[in-house]
């Protein structure tokens, strides 16, 4: 009996060693592939026969085949000498989409999916992209979304992938609060960030959504804001921020140090150059000791300090604001150090990553060439400019200092973007009525820079097609040039005081270049061919041709603070044509308009005054139709119907005679109505003045040439003025205007129009 329990332990014992240690393949069976053979499996198990395969050893293979990604199950033991490798094929996916998806485009979420057709199944992929597509929701505001990836199930293995999106709403900003500050209330300081508290009246609103990354740059902001306001010790703290269970609002608090605020101490220059008065640099200083201290005021002394030198023909420069800080008067001294830099110039400019637009595109806004002395003051005007172009989703300045030399290199690295636009848009107004219109716009034809456009627009009192062509750079120059199709249909002899139809096809050719910074000058050729109907005048339909030649001067010199939608400065067009050439009138035309606006009080208020004036010289006595003459009321006279002021006919009292001159002004406050800045909305109060000049004296009695039956029509040349106030709505469609105003002075034939609306948009 104790013999016999020997041999069973023995055999055990044998047997368990031999499990450990595994058997020597002979042979590789596999089972369950479909789509791939046999061969296949074994070279993705990486095992061959003659190799010793244990319990560890089958795992070993079993995760290898699971790593590929091509099999749903596996499992891998050995039979004798026979390795058995068992799979099931994971299913091949067919097509992947997405749907439920309105505020992301399915091609921006696309992006993010790795899972692509003809691939395997594979589960771990498919998490990591619903990972992928949720943070693109979050960096949008929408951290509630859900999103659950769908298996269909399809004939011979295959799958469709669906990522269902439940949107929901945006996460909103529930509410913004503020810890440390004693200086500057809540209200004040939410004013001064990016992100708004979310109610349900911001209709409009922008920034109301939760993004940690705007968040983060609003602590910077308020950091902005004390430095402007003498607090240089200013810290945020902390930023916590706190999610309700539903994931749909967040609520943030600033925890801030304001510290003691400090003012300006004694401010001096130290001035390296002999040539240069100090006294001219301190002028050059833009604040005064004892004013509060104000970062941007440094900054803006700085600049000046590196003009006023460069006007002495130092243009390589730095200027470092040294600061002394008294803890005891709570004060900071001041020194601004120039320091001389050697004169540096560039060597190469290479233009990377532009596949479309020229080279030579790209170099006609650069403003240096090589062997120009290096600036980065030009370098960062030249990628203002090419930014501008709106050619490039990005542009990057790299320059690069060539060894044991005083030369640098420049790489211009582009990101280029599509630049045709389709738009269209609707409106309305007193002299056109409602309007749509719709037009193509490539804004870089061909990489070339062109600008190529064709437009349409239907409006109650005016219809009009466009095409246009626009050279910027002809003959590699900056010279502009280009040519105008258009046709027009003006309804007028409904409209107000007109009283006339016109259609119009013009054809135009222009050159324009710039004369100095802030003057351009331009010059075109244009021929016009007009049928009027005019309805003071028998006849019906007329045919009119005019050829014209002219020339134009404009001024722009603008300042804009963009936050606030406001500008500091002055812009003028001042302009000549002569029309004739043996066409239908003969005459010149001379016209001018110049626009001046200040801001003030934390630039949201302006003062904007503007004036305007044209003239209309008859040549060898010869009579201009109406409808070419002047005209006023409506927008150009608030509180005036359009054509709504002048010389009217006895007869037709209804419609205005016009004018061979006008002129005509306005001066319009603009301020903020307590509305917060994001909505733009802005109230003003204007008062307009406004003289339109006599017609030609074969106005001056109807009918003409006299008869019996013959009266003198009301003929004047005297000043109207009105006053009103109004609102101002830059909308996310576009702006709308809504103003209210009132005659001063008028006669017993104007006509008024209390109210006036305008309103545009496109989208």
């Amino acid at each position: 009996m104790k013999s016999d329990l020997l041999k069973i332990f023995a055999a055990s014992s044998l047997s368990f060693v031999g499990a450990a240690n595994g058997a020597t393949v002979s042979r590789i069976d596999v089972n369950g592939n479909q789509r791939m053979d046999a061969e296949s499996v074994r070279i993705l198990a990486d095992v061959k026969v003659g190799e010793n395969v244990g319990e560890a050893r089958s795992n070993e293979i079993a995760k290898k085949l699971e790593q590929s990604g091509y099999f749903s199950r596996i499992s891998v033991n050995m039979s004798g000498n026979t390795l058995k490798i068992n799979v099931t094929e994971a299913p091949t996916i067919n097509m992947v989409t997405v749907e439920g998806n309105d505020e992301v485009s399915t091609d921006d979420l696309k992006k993010e999916i790795k899972t692509v057709a003809r691939a395997s199944y594979d589960e771990s992929v498919i998490g990591a992209d619903v990972q992928r597509l949720l943070t693109v929701y979050q960096r949008k505001g929408f951290f509630g979304t859900k999103i659950e990836p769908q298996k269909i199930e399809l004939d011979d293995n295959r799958v469709n992938v669906v990522y269902e999106i439940t949107e929901g709403h945006p996460t909103w900003i529930q509410d913004i609060k503020f810890e440390g500050n004693k200086k500057f209330s809540d209200s004040t300081l939410r004013g001064e960030i990016l992100s708004r508290e979310h109610a349900w009246w911001r209709l409009l609103a922008q920034f109301d959504t939760f993004d940690e990354d705007r968040v983060q740059y609003d602590g910077q902001m308020l950091r902005q804001f004390y430095l402007k306001n003498g607090y240089v010790d200013f810290a945020v703290k902390d930023i916590k921020g706190t999610f309700t269970p539903d994931r749909e609002y967040y609520s943030v608090v600033f925890n801030v140090d304001e510290g003691q605020r400090f003012d300006f101490g004694k401010l001096t220059v130290d001035n390296p150059f002999e040539d240069v008065p100090t006294d001219v640099l301190m002028e050059a200083i833009e604040m005064d000791s004892g004013d509060v201290y104000n970062v941007d005021l440094v900054e803006r002394t700085m600049s000046a300090l590196r003009s006023a030198v460069a006007e002495y023909g130092y243009a390589f420069i730095n200027v470092e604001p040294v600061p002394t800080k008294n803890d005891a008067d709570k004060t900071i001294d001041l020194v601004f150090k120039i320091q001389k830099t050697n004169r540096i110039y560039l060597n190469t400019i290479n233009i990377l990553g532009n596949v479309r637009t020229f080279d030579s595109v790209i170099e006609q806004l650069i403003p240096m060439r090589s062997g120009d002395p290096f600036s980065l003051q030009t370098i960062e005007e030249g990628r203002q400019k090419l930014m501008r172009t709106r050619y490039f989703k990005d542009v990057q300045m790299v320059p690069t200092r060539v060894a044991e030399s005083n030369m640098m290199n420049l790489d211009i690295k582009v990101e280029e973007q599509p630049t045709g636009e389709l738009s269209g848009g609707f409106g309305w107004s007193n002299i056109n009525g409602f309007m749509i219109d719709a037009g193509i716009t490539e804004n870089n034809f061909m990489g070339r820079g062109q600008v190529v456009q064709l437009r349409g627009s239907i409006a109650e009192y005016q219809k009009q097609a466009l095409f246009s062509f626009t050279e910027p750079y002809l003959f590699g120059r900056q010279l502009s040039a280009g040519f105008d199709v258009s046709y027009t249909m003006y309804d007028y002899a409904s409209l107000g005081g007109f009283g006339y139809d016109r259609d119009s096809l013009t054809i135009a050719g222009r050159m324009g270049w710039r004369l100095t910074d802030h003057w351009t000058q331009n010059v075109r050729l244009s021929a016009a061919f007009d049928q009027n109907y005019d309805l003071q005048t028998p006849g019906g339909w007329k045919n009119a041709n005019l050829y014209t030649l002219g020339t134009g001067f404009r001024y722009h010199n603008l300042d804009t603070n963009f936050a606030q939608n406001t500008h500091t400065g002055v812009v003028a067009n001042l302009g000549i044509s002569y029309t004739g050439f043996g066409g239908s009138e003969s005459y010149m035309r001379y016209s001018g308009d110049i626009i001046g606006m200040v801001n003030f009080w934390g630039d949201k208020w302006q003062l904007r005054s503007s004036l305007n004036f044209g003239y209309l010289q008859p040549l060898g006595g010869d009579y201009i139709s109406r409808v070419y003459r002047y005209f006023l009321g409506g927008e150009s006279l608030r509180g005036f119907d359009v054509a709504g002021v002048g010389s009217r006919n006895w007869f037709y009292k209804t419609y205005a005679l016009g004018g061979l001159w006008k002129i005509n002004g306005s001066t319009q406050l603009n301020f903020p109505i307590f509305i917060p800045d994001e909505y733009q909305i802005k109230g003003f109060v204007f008062a307009d003045y406004g003289v339109l000049g006599k017609p030609p004296r074969d106005e001056y009695v109807y009918p003409y040439p006299p008869t019996e039956y013959s009266q003198p029509n009301y003929i004047d040349d005297t000043i109207r003025t009105s006053v009103g106030v109004g609102i101002y709505w830059n909308t996310p469609m576009g702006p709308m205007n809504f103003s209210w105003g009132w005659p001063l002075k008028m006669t017993d034939y104007d006509r008024e129009q209390r109210f006036l609306l305008s309103f545009e948009t496109q989208f």
